[in-house]
């Protein structure tokens, strides 16, 4: 047979929020923010080039790259894709080397 042993008792008091605490928390979400890429509209490249840049670049159908060319050419701009800093990084590489005018920002 075992012996006993008693363990202290410890009494917890409700969770006080610090400034550090806070400061802390506001920083994590700031991080877990993904980027996004942003394709700008230009005078140059034709809709339909856009088009086939997306489809080869991001594997999007038919479809989706023309839903994406349209908002480049009527909004302005369109995110294209989203993810980690570096990924990011790399896609505006890719598209910079097509011709395509893009930048990459935390998403909102």
């Amino acid at each position: 047979m075992l012996p006993v042993v008693e363990l202290p008792v410890v009494q917890l008091s409700a969770a006080q929020a610090t400034p550090e605490a806070v400061e802390y928390t506001e920083i994590l979400e700031a991080e877990d923010r993904p980027w996004v890429t942003v394709v700008w509209d230009d005078p140059v490249n034709l809709m339909h080039y856009v088009t086939y840049i997306f489809q080869k670049l991001f594997g999007y159908s038919k479809g989706k790259a023309t839903e994406l060319m349209l908002q480049v050419h009527n909004e302005g701009k369109a995110v294209v894709s989203s993810g980690s800093r570096d990924r990011m990084e790399h896609d505006v590489q890719r598209l910079h080397a097509a011709g395509l005018w893009a930048t990459m920002q935390r998403d909102s």
